[in-house]
């Protein structure tokens, strides 16, 4: 055995801390004490612990109050209760909140090291599966963007491609698919790397505090400028600024952004003098900046300015390949699993995860999974733990009929989207093969995609 094992033992017994103490050492771990919950906790801030053994009935702090905070904290020790008073149902209540296992006083020498010997064989599969998926991950990924997906893998040629430029880089896609780490990406992967990556919400802040945000202010510039203050743009300096949600911005700050484009230089609200500034702008948008432009809320000399190079993700209905690969990264990453044994994903619950069309693409898919990890009990996600949107068939690929919807032509129009979408998603992308693939002629697909229009 490794004796490099560690072991805390919090009892508020110190006959029993003795003999744990005494007993646990001849096996090869080391051990520490502790006399109840609270001192535990300062233990465990001070080193980390393979194994805690911990009672649950104490004074000052118990054992269920050690538990959860101990959690929240997120020690990374595998937790197990004890309790002369243990009766099924605090055992299962102490497992929900996240003990590895529960062992009942008094108990026999060979019943402790037993359960040890079950951790450390958890902890090393945790381990051996962390590292598998790790591997996994980068075979099938770049620069944090997990997927094996044709059309995926062509937007990291791109980025590859673009990353060094100064061009401006607009990314567009629906909401959730994954635009701010493509700019972190494109940053990861520049000169400007050892520089700061800036990101802002343009839609999520203020109008009247928006412009303050991006270029700073002097005192005094207005009520509650007490101070100086460096903007977003200055921030960014000799880095990365992404604007998120860009078609949000109002008109009056798209023509002082526009400015900053063309002369590279941005003015603090209140200040006279101009200031020099060398920031890559990538800005990103799910809205249709053409629509947008057309209709007057957006100017078009500044779409123009933003759209040099385009990067368009694709919706995650349109990379169903990933969905096993991203699930698994989810399980691997989410602080749910933190001091749990691997889960995996059941093939009925997979089932239903792969017809889903995913309205919400893979920030809906992470917080599915998380969601499922907390319902499920066991080391199996099943469907049963799936929202009742995923298992009941709603926002399904391909529509169900219902008897207010019985149009054979709009059903065709359906089926016929959705096979357009495979047939491209399985072809990389190539629309000669594609067409290839659903039999008809280059010129009809160029035709249909232009009639349901899919990029």
């Amino acid at each position: 055995m490794d004796t490099t094992l560690s072991i805390l033992i919090i009892d508020d017994e110190e006959n029993l801390r003795h003999m744990l103490s005494v007993m646990l050492s001849r096996q090869g771990y080391l051990t520490d004490t502790a006399a109840d919950g609270a001192e535990g906790l300062l233990c465990a801030a001070k080193k980390v612990y393979d194994f805690i053994l911990c009672d649950i009935r104490m004074p000052e702090m118990d054992g269920r109050t050690f538990l959860a905070m101990a959690l929240e904290a997120r020690l990374a020790s595998t937790i197990i209760m004890m309790s002369a008073y243990g009766t099924v149902d605090t055992a299962v209540e102490c497992m929900k909140m996240g003990a590895y296992d529960f062992i009942s006083k008094p108990f026999k020498k060979d019943e402790i090291v037993m359960v040890l010997k079950k951790a450390e064989e958890r902890q090393r599969l945790t381990s051996d599966n962390f590292h598998l998926r790790e591997i996994i991950a980068g075979r099938n990924g770049f620069s944090g963007i997990i997927s094996r997906n044709p059309l995926m893998q062509d937007i990291f040629s791109q980025i590859q491609k673009v990353a060094d430029l100064k061009t401006s880089i607009l990314i567009t896609g629906e909401s959730g698919t994954g635009k701010e780490l493509v700019a972190k990406a494109i940053h990861q992967n520049s000169h400007r790397s050892t520089n700061t990556f800036v990101a802002v919400n343009c839609g999520a802040i203020p109008e009247t505090l928006l412009e303050s945000e991006l270029f700073g202010h002097v005192r005094g510039a207005f009520t509650d400028a007490s101070a100086d203050r460096t903007g977003l743009f200055e921030q960014a300096d000799g880095g990365t600024l992404f604007l998120d949600e860009i078609g949000e911005m109002p008109l009056s700050l798209q023509v002082k952004l526009l400015r900053v484009l063309q002369e590279e230089e941005i003015r603090r609200v209140g200040e006279a003098v101009p200031r020099k500034i060398n920031v890559r702008i990538v800005s990103a948008t799910s809205r249709d900046l053409e629509v947008e432009t057309r209709q007057g809320r957006f100017r078009e000399d500044l779409y123009f300015r933003l759209n040099v190079f385009t990067i368009q993700l694709p919706p995650l209905r349109e990379r169903l390949d990933d969905i096993p690969l991203l699930s698994d990264h989810f399980l691997m990453t989410s602080p749910v699993g933190k001091g749990r044994s691997p889960v995996r994903i059941g093939a009925d619950a997979m089932r239903h995860l792969l017809t889903y069309a995913w309205p919400g693409n893979i920030r809906e898919l992470q917080n599915v999974i998380e969601r499922a990890m907390i319902l499920c009990d066991g080391t199996v996600i099943t469907a049963e733990c799936l929202p009742p949107a995923i298992r009941g068939g709603v926002n399904r690929r391909v529509a169900p009929l219902s008897d207010d919807n019985l149009s054979i032509k709009k059903a065709e129009n359906a089926i016929e989207r959705d096979l357009i979408r495979r047939a491209l998603t399985k072809a990389g992308g190539n629309r000669t093969h594609a067409a290839k693939m659903l039999e008809i002629s280059h010129r009809s697909l160029l035709y249909k995609l232009k009639e349901y229009g899919i990029e």
